[in-house]
């Protein structure tokens, strides 16, 4: 269900949102600008110019968001020409890109002081720590979006805190979050084991995360059935006031009006029309597993071997995403002709897992795709690799059972066996993922726990220009 759209004319609450130039940071950040616009809230958007079609699905459906077009900061030596987005360099551009991208403040700063109706506040991801030195600079609060998990949030907020102490230990533990959780080292974000003292860029990272904690406001892709408990230690712990708004699953709000669900993140590289031709074959419902592991994984030919081995001994029907330069074994294709559907590139992830032939997910456990699967009520097979995934498959697999880990490590060959018996025989299991389904659903109905958060930050939001 949808705010009801009265964005008739223009008002005096201007945002700036400034996304993340991050396919698993922008989505969701985006479907929020369109819930903001549709209540009356002047939207801008600051884009670079590479990433202008990420934003052409919104634009077209929403002509009242406007943009903010900067050209991306050339001259920043990590980041290799012409790259604007994380897509084309991988994860371990992040720093780079995040340290490139201060390089805008004093364009920012001339666009603002030059505009008739500047922005009241500013919105932005939580990898732009920095924009909250700039807000304080042109005197308007900063909302952080957090486009992970308060979980996951909690324990890389701790460790930027604290990292000095906690950076040469092999396991930390967290006793002031509930249970008391621990992590070895290998399962700790990748900001926090990437670090390296007097690294400029290490720096700027760990300095932005910290400065979060700073900000007048925060808002999560998440909703409390899930993480109820993290988000008060959120509140509560790291930043210590309640304008915390719990507003996910972002994808959601909105779904009649926003974005269709083909077009969320870009254009697929095979046809619709194909794959749901190809899933309706199948009426039994919930027989096939959707395997995709993002837009920055590249597995390697071991892997690769060993996960297409355990998907033809599980005997289901299945649909595989890679990316266009991975190594597929010889013959695999033809094997599985039939049974299985192989895409290379960008996949409609969404609308398929909708389907009603999907009954499982094996998945990296990344935040988007774990609220993807959560809404679509499919079993969830954790093959957590690096970042905040080993965090996110701690709270499914072991706190709330709603998922089964087959596999961890980024570098991590998966037992072909184990991995088969796995998916034939938990495919049944999803009385859980349909309970957390039905919760989800619940929250962004009016009255709503995400629903009710969304109504507050607009308020809030509101009050501000008065």
């Amino acid at each position: 269900m949808s705010l009801p759209n009265t964005n008739t004319t223009n008002t005096n609450t201007h945002i700036l949102v400034f996304p993340f130039p991050a396919q698993g940071h922008m989505i969701a950040l985006l479907d929020l600008a369109h819930q903001l616009s549709l209540q009356g809230i002047t939207i801008t958007i600051l884009i670079t110019p590479k990433n202008l079609p990420i934003l052409q699905p919104l634009l077209t459906k929403n002509p009242f968001i406007q943009t903010l077009v900067l050209p991306f900061p050339s001259h920043h030596p990590s980041i290799p020409a012409g790259v604007e987005n994380v897509k084309d360099i991988g994860n371990n551009g992040n720093f780079g890109i995040i340290n490139a991208l201060i390089q805008l403040s004093d364009p920012i700063t001339h666009w603002f002081k030059s505009h008739p109706t500047p922005p009241i506040a500013i919105i932005s991801d939580f990898f732009l720590g920095w924009t909250q030195q700039l807000a304080t600079q042109l005197g308007i609060p900063r909302i952080t979006f957090y486009s992970s998990g308060a979980f996951s949030v909690c324990v890389l907020t701790y460790l930027m805190i604290h990292l000095r102490e906690l950076y040469p230990l092999d396991e930390v533990s967290f006793p002031h979050l509930p249970k008391s959780p621990v992590f070895n080292r290998a399962h700790l974000p990748s900001a926090f084991k990437k670090y390296r003292e007097e690294d400029p860029l290490c720096e700027t990272v760990k300095d932005g995360l910290i400065a979060n904690t700073s900000s007048w406001g925060a808002v999560f892709n998440t909703f409390d059935d899930v993480e109820t408990a993290y988000l008060e230690s959120f509140k509560n712990i790291v930043v210590g006031h309640e304008r915390v708004w719990a507003v996910g699953p972002i994808q959601l709000l909105g779904c009649s009006n926003g974005p269709a669900a083909t077009d969320r993140g870009g254009a697929s590289s095979v046809s619709a029309v194909d794959v749901f031709s190809w899933l309706d074959q199948y009426s039994d419902a919930s027989s096939v597993v959707y395997v995709c592991f993002g837009s920055q994984v590249f597995l390697t030919r071991g892997q690769m071997e060993a996960l297409t081995k355990g998907l033809e001994e599980s005997g289901v029907q299945f649909i595989i995403v890679v990316n266009s330069e991975t190594f597929i074994p010889e013959g695999f294709e033809d094997r599985v002709a039939g049974r299985g559907f192989v895409i290379k590139g960008w996949a409609p992830q969404v609308s398929i897992l909708s389907h009603h032939a999907v009954g499982g997910f094996l998945t990296h456990c990344g935040w988007n795709s774990v609220l993807e699967g959560i809404v679509a009520g499919v079993m969830l097979f954790a093959w957590p690799m690096e970042a905040d995934q080993f965090i996110n498959a701690r709270l499914l697999v072991d706190d709330m059972g709603v998922a089964v880990k087959v596999c961890e490590g980024i570098d991590t060959v998966p037992d072909s066996a184990e991995l088969a018996r796995c998916l034939k025989g938990s495919m049944s299991e999803k009385v859980g993922a349909m309970k957390l389904r039905d919760k989800a659903l619940g929250a962004v109905k009016e009255g709503g726990s995400s629903m009710n958060d969304l109504n507050s930050m607009v308020k809030e939001l509101h009050a501000l220009s008065m």
